[in-house]
């Protein structure tokens, strides 16, 4: 359970941070602030440095988990980021939307 609450804190601060529009005025241009892969994996190292100090999960504080708990939070905020977008689930086939695939058929 506590893998499931890392990477959901961190898939949603994730989201925050890179597009969030209460970050629009301050959020620099660079690619890096902009990128859920980048972003991920430093919100990953950062929420895995509180984890003395947090019930909801325990981590030991060794540099590998601390890496290896932030490439884990960069793949699935990417993920979690290509799947799901403000308007629901992005669904498609061969780079077809899956909605235009059914209307063919």
């Amino acid at each position: 359970m506590d893998l499931v609450y890392f990477v959901l804190i961190c898939a949603g601060m994730t989201q925050i941070l890179c597009f969030g529009t209460i970050f629009d005025a301050i959020r620099p241009k660079y690619h890096f602030f902009h990128c859920p892969m980048c972003m991920g994996f430093w919100v990953g190292a950062f929420v895995w440095s509180l984890s003395p100090y947090t019930e909801l999960f325990t981590f030991d504080y060794g540099f590998i988990t601390g890496f290896l708990l932030g490439c884990l939070s960069s793949g699935t905020s990417y993920m979690m980021n290509m799947l799901i977008s403000d308007t629901g689930l992005q669904l498609e086939v061969n780079g077809a939307e899956v909605e235009n695939v059914a209307r063919n058929n």
